[in-house]
């Protein structure tokens, strides 16, 4: 496979480039001017809107250019690799705009794609005072009338409230903690009459200090019936499933930050000189970035996975959507964290020092694993699902042709269609479920001499453990309440035996397409280093395999931490 050089990610990752030379609105001094400020980054959000990211997020189907969810995700990336407060300022209006796409009518849709396109912004209003993410104790009324409906109370703690021309809201229409007593409205703030609403003051943030996170409040604020998304009462539904899809995104800001923690690590230990060495020559120093390597492409791997089962897996997705977001923003902070031990106390200057960028993104990827659901939040919702997943394995008759679309790299995907999206995972989860045929595939190519010894032992390693957490899920008994600390730790092994099993899945549908035309993919490196990574996690005595490390550390510093990404050969 040869680089798609037009890709859109491609096109952005270069202009982004561009401005990030002195005197530009990427420029690091200028990002960090505004976020010691806490000032809008208005000016690198207006590059954005002229580049056309707006349009991707979008579907085809309403006008847009969004035909790929993986595609999203690494504009996502892209941005959040300059900066995540852009980032979050920005790809807010995806979020926005997301339950219009899923259940919203074709004028309703088509109108809102239009705005999106010509750059209006597009807030998300779920979350109010006191209640967080318990959206059933949503105090927010519409209340019906003869022309539409009319708003009262307050959402808090919204991103982008105040600068948003559209405000996507989630009100009580029924009985209050009734699941079917909430509905969805796309409110258009220019045309609510004379105070009808007041915004609520931006609440300074230890991280993201440049966004609009404020607040809005209603007060016998009339609505037009037009401006209802979905039924009446399918308002929650709506929102969990636009959540499996916000949830799936945000993985590109995280990749992002990593990928800035990456970089500035790698330049400073490439310089720094410590015992008479360069940094990059100690042991010590050599393990950690072989550590963030792996972390870095298991979340590429997730996430990659994950954004094309958008499309290839849609009905599992309320699974895979769970794990990537609890997976991949604690991976992400775990590994600035270690990341920043090498640098030492530069990881705190918020200007001696790289205009203090990492001191910047470690604050500002914190909240990534707060948005769309903590990770508490989302390893609960996977633990409610354990029952079906236990009986789906049971079963068998997993989705293997639509995980082999979720995994080929180099095919095209099939347009999301909303409907085959649900609530739970009744079919399981076909990543997990397709392990064993990728393993045998993998003892297959050891076999004829073109995959290296060593991954098959990684891989089989893999499998026993994914084999056991399948036991333990079919012995698995719901607990009351939140959920005991127990069945966290299922969870938490739940996603690392789904991390590992992407990164096979991907190495399996893709090595005999790149080959050893990528450092990274040669000698299945990459796969080597994150089945490592996962199985030590695990718990499992695993050789770290210090040739496998050593080769990505060296590619690592050859391209001043560009380097690090398994699309890099496709």
């Amino acid at each position: 496979m040869s680089p798609e050089t037009t890709a859109p990610h491609r096109l952005l990752g270069t202009l982004l480039d561009e401005q990030a030379r002195p005197g530009g609105p990427f420029c690091p001094a200028a990002l960090r001017e505004l976020d010691q400020a806490e000032a809008f980054p208005a000016q690198a959000c207006r590059v954005l809107d002229e580049f056309g990211l707006a349009d991707h997020y979008v579907p085809a189907a309403h006008g847009g250019k969004l035909t790929d969810f993986g595609e999203l995700i690494r504009l996502v990336r892209g941005v959040a690799r300059h900066d995540l407060t852009v980032a979050v300022a920005h790809a807010k209006t995806f979020l926005g705009a997301v339950s219009v796409w899923v259940a919203g009518d074709r004028e309703q849709a088509d109108r809102l794609a239009r705005q999106v396109r010509e750059g209006h912004v597009v807030s998300w209003a779920l979350t109010e005072r006191g209640h967080g993410a318990d959206l059933l104790a949503g105090e927010v009324t519409a209340e019906r009338t003869r022309e539409g409906w009319t708003l009262n109370g307050e959402k808090w703690l919204i991103n982008n409230a105040t600068r948003a021309h559209q405000i996507c809201l989630l009100a009580r229409t029924g009985e209050a903690g009734d699941a079917r007593g909430f509905s969805l409205f796309l409110v258009d703030k220019d045309r609510l009459p004379p105070g009808g609403s007041a915004h609520l003051p931006k609440i300074p943030t230890h991280g993201i200090r440049g966004a609009d996170i404020s607040g809005i409040g209603f007060t016998d604020a009339a609505v037009p019936a037009s401006a209802r998304v979905g039924a009446d009462g399918a308002g929650l539904e709506i929102v969990l499933k636009a959540l499996q899809l916000t949830r799936t995104v945000c993985a590109g800001l995280s990749l992002g930050a990593c990928d800035h923690a990456l970089r500035l690590t790698t330049a400073f230990v490439r310089e720094r000189r410590l015992y008479g060495k360069l940094l990059v020559e100690l042991p010590r120093v050599r393990r950690i970035l072989a550590d963030a390597i792996a972390d870095l492409l298991l979340m590429e791997s997730v996430s990659t996975l994950a954004g094309r089962a958008v499309h290839a897996l849609t009905a599992e997705m309320a699974v895979v959507s769970a794990v990537t977001k609890a997976f991949v923003p604690s991976t992400g902070d775990a590994m600035i964290a270690e990341l920043g031990e090498i640098l030492g106390v530069r990881a705190f200057f918020t200007d001696a020092h790289a205009e203090g960028a990492f001191a910047k993104l470690e604050r500002d990827h914190r909240i990534t694993a707060i948005f769309d659901g903590s990770t508490a939040v989302n390893r609960h919702a996977l633990i409610k699902q354990f029952p079906l997943l236990a009986r789906a394995s049971a079963r068998g008759g997993h989705a293997l042709k639509g995980l082999a679309a979720a995994a080929a790299l180099d095919a095209p995907v099939d347009p999301l269609d909303p409907g085959q999206l649900v609530l739970a995972g009744h079919g399981g989860c076909s990543v997990l479920g397709g392990l064993p045929d990728a393993v045998e595939r993998i003892r297959s190519l050891v076999r004829a001499g073109t995959a290296p010894a060593g991954l098959e032992r990684l891989a089989g390693a893999l499998l026993d453990s994914a084999a056991a957490l399948q036991e333990e899920l079919a012995a698995h008994r719901p607990t009351a309440g939140a959920g005991a600390a127990a069945d966290f730790d299922l969870a938490r092994r739940y996603e690392l035996c789904f991390a590992g099993a992407c990164a096979v899945h991907l190495w399996v549908h893709n090595e005999s397409a790149v080959g050893d035309g990528s450092p990274v993919w040669a000698d299945a490196r990459w796969v080597r280093a994150c089945l490592n990574r996962v199985l030590r996690a695990l718990g499992g005595p695993v050789d770290r395999e210090p040739d496998v490390a050593d080769a990505l550390v060296e590619e690592l510093v050859r391209t001043e931490g560009r380097g690090m990404t398994l699309l890099s050969g496709i």
